[in-house]
């Protein structure tokens, strides 16, 4: 009884952790904005929005899913060649 308590406990606390932590402000900002960002604004290239915006609906996840398509594709068609051309045939062995 006593170790599913503290397993227990132990769930508790790595559930919640993540949450609490999001809360607060980093304290250590990533390269992006320690670094890129800043050398950026001294050259006189601020931020602009991108070109093609992914955070609308559900693109980002069409673009992944077709690009995982044609990957996909590519290797099926490729399977033969890749896989069973230039092994020996163990059938005309025996």
């Amino acid at each position: 009884m006593k170790k599913m308590v503290i397993v227990l406990w132990g769930l508790l606390v790595f559930a919640v952790a993540p949450v609490l932590a999001e809360a607060r402000e980093t304290k250590w900002p990533g390269v992006d904005e320690a670094v890129v960002e800043k050398f950026a604004g001294e050259l006189g290239r601020e931020a602009r929005a991108p070109y093609i915006n992914t955070d609308q609906g559900d693109l980002l996840l069409f673009v992944f899913t077709l690009a995982g398509a044609i990957g996909g594709f590519i290797m099926g068609y490729n399977w033969h060649k890749i896989f069973v051309a230039g092994k020996p045939d163990k059938r005309k062995e025996n």
